[in-house]
């Protein structure tokens, strides 16, 4: 096992890798930018290093800071997170370079899954579900419009780099085509430095459906059931529950060993994420995520399996403690993303907490790193909180969760919080019956309302 572990990160997620490491026996070392030298990953760490200014890319997306910290305190591995560097090829290149171990997959993986088209190609080869489209990246207007009409409109265009929704551009019919793939050709190239995209069918009401997996380098490959992401306000994930209310044991099953399966086939290495759509009972492969996933706390609450920890006992070269027999399913478990963001205009909302108060009691978990006093910097992801709620089924959870936002004191700044409580009173909601594009028709809704 490792002596001393280097997080490459910071906030809820540097406090998340400190903990598992805590565990393990393993020192930590915290790096920060300026603007984080009193977080708390930086008080209880063994030992922090600033690398530099409040921009992260000055600070947390400097590589060359990043490996000498490393260096200069002794560190034998790098945990990168999630976001920042975690999906950075070179980086983990750099750092295997060095002598170091990135707790992560090979740069070959994250490269070849970092590129959609490549990502598409080497999965598909190996049996996932694909959506309808192009083979490849589109050369120019004349093959978007034969990829169009072959598969039909609506349509979907998409950054073959990148992700967050940017780069994509949905194209209701022909006349459109020639204006929207420009559009996405030239936002994709300013987001990612890549004007590549591609085209494929648009699902009109689908679910955003991941499988958690977690590869040793001994052979041994499992999944560990599914998360349902469908809440999602501009493509980006707001609520994530386990198990999906609508899938069944026989889907679950399936989807999972055929994920698994491909996963074993490409030779992967640690955990990672293999996201889907879902539509009238068929799966369609989206992407797959090199690295631990905001929402994996989930997981961990209807497994029981700390996923952080078999993260970097992996990357130790040990075996995984479990076997795809030893994976059981218990229960459900809901997370809220808690963002220092108005809840209606969604502005982010830096600044300071001058009182705080997490919630608690039997199945709630909050994973954050702001404390009384605490000085949310303006600089960074606006995600200050998850809290995660667990019980035996999905109505206990769903009232334990407005129990627990109801206790939850963050004053001094405003919060996301009045969304979830709002949310939770929706029989749709309640029911479960939601997909990847209510949430925005939701918020239209809740928005005319109120302008009424």
């Amino acid at each position: 096992m490792f002596k001393k572990v280097l997080i490459a990160n910071r906030g809820e997620i540097a406090m998340r890798v400190h903990r598992a490491c805590r565990e393990l026996g393993i020192q930590t070392v915290a790096v920060h930018s300026t603007a984080d030298s009193k977080a708390m990953h930086v008080r209880l760490a063994d030992e922090s290093v600033c690398i530099g200014p409040a921009q992260a890319k000055d600070s947390y997306l400097n590589i060359a800071a990043i490996v000498s910290a490393a260096e200069i305190t002794g560190a034998d591995a790098i945990h990168p997170g999630y976001g920042f560097l975690s999906e950075n090829a070179r980086f983990a290149d750099i750092v295997k370079a060095h002598g170091i171990t990135f707790i992560g997959p090979s740069a070959e993986h994250i490269r070849t899954m970092g590129d959609k088209i490549a990502a598409k190609k080497a999965v598909g080869d190996l049996g996932i579900p694909l959506v309808p489209g192009s083979p490849g990246a589109l050369a120019d207007f004349e093959e978007a419009k034969a990829a169009a009409s072959q598969i039909g409109y609506p349509a979907l265009i998409k950054a073959a780099s990148g992700g967050g929704g940017r780069g994509m551009k949905l194209v209701e019919e022909e006349s459109q085509l020639e204006e929207q793939l420009q559009a996405a050709q030239q936002e994709a190239l300013a987001a990612f430095g890549d004007g590549s995209v591609y085209i494929e069918r648009y699902l009109k009401q689908p679910r955003h459906i991941e499988i958690q997996i977690a590869a040793d380098s001994h052979g041994n490959v499992v999944h560990l059931g599914e998360r349902d992401c469908s809440l999602q306000r501009r493509n980006q994930k707001v609520l994530e529950e386990a198990p999906s209310p609508v899938l069944t044991a026989e889907e679950r099953a399936k989807i999972g060993e055929t994920t698994r399966k491909a996963i074993q086939g490409l030779g992967y290495l640690g955990v990672g994420t293999v996201e889907y759509l879902y539509e009238n009972g068929e799966f369609f492969f989206i992407e797959m995520n090199t690295r631990l996933q905001v929402e994996h706390p989930v997981t961990e609450q209807v497994t029981g399996i700390d996923l952080v920890r078999e993260q970097i006992s992996i990357a130790a070269g040990n075996p995984l403690s479990f076997t795809q027999e030893d994976v059981t399913f218990t229960g459900h478990a809901i997370e809220c993303r808690i963002n220092a963001e108005d809840p209606r205009t969604f502005v982010p909302s830096p600044g300071r907490i001058q009182e705080f108060h997490a919630p608690g009691g039997l199945g709630v978990r909050f994973d954050s790193a702001v404390y009384d006093g605490y000085d949310i910097p303006p600089f960074y992801d606006s995600m200050i909180g998850k809290l995660i709620v667990f019980g035996d089924n999905r109505e206990l959870v769903i009232a334990r969760l407005r129990r627990a936002l109801e206790e939850t004191v963050l004053a001094g700044i405003n919060t996301t919080i009045p969304l979830f409580e709002d949310l939770l009173d929706d029989e749709d909601f309640k029911t479960g019956d939601y997909h990847i594009h209510w949430l925005g028709e939701w918020l239209a809704k809740q928005e005319e309302a109120g302008e009424g």
